[in-house]
């Protein structure tokens, strides 16, 4: 479904990412790791159109997405749950996931079910406000929007970051739930690496803005991987 071919990105004259390559199939999750300030942030936006690219191409169901906004790539299957969640504190949980029908035609613009199957706390929280809930109740949310927008492409940029364990149990198996329906590519940006190691079909490790290690999970040297990731 993505295909992204060798992008460049710059911030002015310097240049964050060289070269990047990547692919993310239906019923996959494809893992991104690195350090801290490798490009991966940049990486994902650059792919949800929140960036432009300076060279290579974005390919996505075969059509190059380079230059389209980021709200048409949206309309095209893309959702993006970013690092720090990013909802609005003073909407409700419930005026949060309205937010996802931006992308949706009218006659679609409905919370589905299995949202509430995946995150059976958000149903009970619907009246409250966003900034009330706790860290890992906010991930959950975040998720929980992009998928109203019924995604074929769910990009993530570190979900555990701050969440209590339990939490980042429920959002392991959320993934797993997604990949195993076969119709959805999962990308996903990570640092903790026993997340990583086990959800991931397929990773790439990033360090300064290119990709320095790439294969399949079952090909993967972890002592390579992690030394990649020590600072």
């Amino acid at each position: 479904m993505l295909q992204v071919e060798a992008i460049d990105f710059h911030y002015g004259a310097s240049q964050a990412l060289r070269q990047v390559s990547l692919s993310a199939a239906p019923g996959r999750v494809t893992c991104v790791m690195g350090r801290n300030g490798v490009g991966k942030t940049t990486l994902l936006r650059a792919i949800v159109g929140q960036q432009m690219v300076s060279a290579g191409r974005i390919l996505w169901e075969g059509a190059d997405i380079s230059a389209l906004a980021a709200y048409q790539r949206a309309a095209r299957g893309i959702a993006y749950v970013p690092q720090g969640r990013e909802i609005f504190p003073l909407l409700s949980v419930r005026e949060n996931l309205y937010t996802g029908y931006a992308s949706l035609p009218r006659p679609t613009r409905t919370l589905p079910e299995e949202i509430f199957h995946l995150f059976p706390v958000l149903r009970d929280m619907l009246g409250r406000r966003g900034g009330d809930l706790s860290g890992g109740q906010q991930q959950q949310l975040a998720i929980a929007r992009a998928l109203v927008m019924r995604p074929r492409l769910l990009v993530l940029d570190e979900p555990t970051e701050g969440i209590q364990p339990s939490i980042i149990k429920d959002i392991e198996r959320v993934i797993r739930t997604l990949a195993a329906r076969g119709d959805m590519a999962i990308l996903l940006v990570e640092q903790y690496f026993e997340f990583a190691r086990d959800l991931a079909d397929d990773f790439i490790v990033m360090d300064r803005g290119e990709v320095v290690l790439s294969g399949k999970s079952d090909d993967m040297v972890e002592e390579d991987v992690r030394r990649r990731l020590t600072v």
